[in-house]
């Protein structure tokens, strides 16, 4: 059972492809995006679906092993390994506009792909070193405030108006990344200081203060050290890791709304309150993260036990692919509408 777990190394060839990256010119600089969104995509409308799941018995087997989490735990030596090395690939003033384009874009994809999604798995966890991780993680992102945001807020709202990761109907990819980031973050500064006010503790110690100053201060190091221009570039990659986030949150939630009962309260979120993906290669490569409708019935289920339900909304393709079509509105309003109406007729 143990040698199944090393099917989540997959991720970690990323970080081949940007060290590639970061060290060479030309063609090469761009394989982690050539990869990421032009090599899976094609894959995965090729290779058929996996619904099944593990049995009781793998599934015990799978919660006991100790690799699946020292997978994780990897991620982050490599992620800041990476960050140095592009930032002292980016420092050469030599570079033409396409490989630093290039490579802003692969660090972008580590900051996304690897970074924030890694501490999304990190920060649903109850041990504190863990959580540290997903922190630490979210820094290359300069997105800390999404730790707050996302496990207080967005997995209680998700599915109503009050959550502005959940997208509405008809509303474009480009209207939600504004809506969603502005909302995410005046909600993460309402929940900190709600919780900073209940538990008496006085402004310093309120936690979304305290992760403004630690990304201030990151920010500012990378600039003494490697100057103006370098900064500039780790801040465009860290952007494009949040819109590939913010992306992904596009598509999870698109047009799922829960039923309003009355008196401020909303029915509970299900599986059918996401949209589900169960393309073999988007799933390893996000850590599963694409079955997304048990992620969301039950956040606490580590990663490699997140099951496929029959009744949940499916995407037309995987995570990547579906990405590539929010990004042209009036196609994916065209695919996802059509689904969205099939789900209201099949209701009882």
């Amino acid at each position: 059972m143990r040698w199944k777990a090393f099917k989540y190394a997959l991720p970690l060839s990323l970080y081949f492809l940007a060290w590639r990256s970061f060290t060479h010119t030309g063609f090469i600089v761009w394989l982690p995006v050539i990869f990421a969104f032009a090599v899976i995509p094609l894959l995965e409308l090729l290779i058929s679906p996996d619904d099944n799941n593990i049995d009781a018995a793998e599934e015990e087997m799978a919660r006991k092993d100790r690799v699946y989490d020292w997978l994780l735990y990897l991620v982050v030596p490599l992620q800041y390994a990476m960050l140095y090395l592009f930032l002292n690939s980016m420092a050469d003033m030599h570079l033409s506009m396409a490989d630093r384009v290039g490579r802003i874009m692969a660090m972008g994809l580590l900051c996304g792909v690897m970074g924030i999604n890694t501490a999304h798995e990190l920060g649903h966890r109850v041990n504190r070193a863990e959580q540290l991780l997903a922190r630490s993680l979210l820094l290359t992102s300069l997105y800390m405030h999404f730790f707050i945001e996302h496990n207080r807020g967005h997995h209680k709202h998700v599915g109503t108006p009050g959550d502005p990761s959940t997208a509405r109907l008809n509303e474009s990819l480009y209207l939600f990344w504004f809506r969603s980031i502005t909302g995410v973050y005046r909600k993460a500064w309402a929940i900190a200081t709600a919780e900073q006010l209940k538990k008496e503790r006085r402004f310093y110690r309120n936690e979304m203060l305290v992760y403004q100053l630690i990304q201030a201060a990151f920010c500012v190091a990378i600039g003494i050290v490697w100057g103006g221009t370098v900064l500039f570039c780790f801040l465009c990659a860290a952007l494009m890791g949040i819109l590939l986030l913010e992306t992904v949150n596009y598509i999870e939630h698109y047009g799922l709304m829960r039923r309003y009962l009355g008196d401020g309260r909303y029915e509970r979120a299900m599986p059918e309150h996401s949209w589900n993906s169960s393309h073999p290669i988007g799933r390893l490569m996000l850590f599963e993260l694409s079955r997304h409708s048990d992620h969301h019935y039950l956040a606490s289920r580590k990663y490699q036990l997140l099951r496929h339900h029959d009744d949940t909304p499916q995407l037309p393709t995987g995570y990547p692919g579906s990405m590539l079509l929010a990004m042209l509105p009036p196609l994916w309003f065209a695919v996802m509408n059509r689904r969205i109406q099939g789900i209201k007729k099949a209701l009882p």
